[in-house]
């Protein structure tokens, strides 16, 4: 059973038509019900994948530049509006966890370096001295051990073998039934993970989608079945205008 069961909006704080109210699938408010311990987010961008992810976070308690309740820095950030409008529920409550975001990533490893941490639980050494995906897997393999985790496109430094890594990290830790993961992801082979819920934000509503009713499923079968049709299409217009 998840520790997160859901997240939804309180229709009286909701301020329509300001950002972010005013992405189409949060438009009528929201309400997610959590009823597996992997739950992946998809949707293009801008559909408001990130945005959940960090409300989720900040109502956790959790740094929102990545990070858990422990980690103090860059706090001037602005509140979420979304976390301000909404509560959470949950089957069991857990401060323990993380949230990582991609594009913060570098900031959190530069607060490791400068508060003096001894990177025990991260491999052993700096992140900053180690790849950009060494530094990732580190991370997943060393620090998440039991919580929620809540991860903002986990793939942006894997390769697509250390993408079948992580999903390992992912059965091991959510088999043993201590750990729930909330990602938002592009990644096909991510998404493939068995037995997940996989919500898309591609609509006026979230709703459940199949994986191999994602776009990034059939877009990526499509074109490594035949890329040559792609690139016919992609580089006519180019071609005219040469």
């Amino acid at each position: 059973m998840p520790f997160l069961r859901s997240i939804e909006t309180i229709p009286d704080r909701v301020q329509a038509g300001r950002h972010p109210f005013n992405i189409p699938c949060f438009a009528g408010g929201l309400h997610i019900t959590f009823k597996n311990d992997v739950t992946f987010f998809v949707g293009e961008n801008g559909s408001g994948k990130s945005t959940i992810l960090e409300a989720i976070a900040e109502k956790c308690g959790f740094n929102l530049f990545g990070g858990n309740r422990d980690h103090h820095y860059l706090l001037d950030r602005k509140l979420s509006d979304l976390a301000q409008a909404s509560r959470v529920a949950w089957n069991q409550k857990t401060v323990e966890g993380f949230f990582m975001r991609a594009e913060t990533f570098f900031n959190f490893a530069t607060f490791l370096d400068e508060i003096g941490s001894t990177f025990k639980s991260y491999g052993g050494k700096s992140l900053h001295e180690q790849s950009h995906g060494e530094s990732f897997l580190s991370l997943f393999i060393n620090r998440f051990e039991s919580g929620l985790y809540i991860l903002d496109e986990p793939e942006a430094a894997l390769s697509p073998a250390r993408q079948l890594s992580f999903l390992t990290i992912i059965w091991d830790l959510a088999r043993s039934g201590h750990a729930q993961f909330i990602i938002a992801t592009h990644s096909p082979i991510i998404l493939s993970y068995p037995g997940a819920t996989i919500l898309t934000l591609d609509a006026e509503r979230i709703s459940n989608i199949e994986y191999k009713e994602t776009s990034h499923y059939k877009l990526t079968r499509q074109f490594l079945e035949c890329p040559e049709r792609y690139f016919r299409h992609l580089f006519a217009h180019s071609e005219h205008e040469e």
